[in-house]
């Protein structure tokens, strides 16, 4: 059974940086991706990015271009979300997924403050 448990989140300021962690636990084989999404209060949920942890290529949703990083650590089976110049639209809960299987954390709440 795939498990997935994102830490990292917390109260920032606007202009902060964090760094949120998606660790996975489970059998699922070598080709699958693992993305980032987040849901603000009153939003669809939406994608943040995804990594491909068979090759490492990587994509972005619109939030995330330009200020937001994605990387793994096949040796901790952990991805991880850099997040810099956040501002409080920025605030959501991030989720991660993992696919195929279409497997869910229970998210992280990240909220930044003006």
């Amino acid at each position: 059974q795939v498990q997935l448990v994102e830490t990292g989140g917390g109260l920032v300021q606007a202009g902060d940086s964090l760094r949120l962690s998606c660790v996975k636990s489970g059998r699922t084989g070598s080709l699958y991706h693992v993305g980032w999404f987040r849901q603000a209060p009153g939003k669809e949920r939406e994608f943040v990015a995804a990594i491909s942890w068979n090759e490492g290529s990587m994509s972005y949703g619109d939030p995330a271009k330009g200020r937001f990083t994605i990387s793994r650590d096949n040796a901790k089976n952990t991805v991880y979300l850099y997040m810099n110049r956040l501002n409080p639209e920025d605030t959501a809960v991030y989720y991660c997924n993992l696919n195929p299987g279409n497997h869910w954390g229970p998210g992280t709440q990240v909220t930044v403050s003006s």
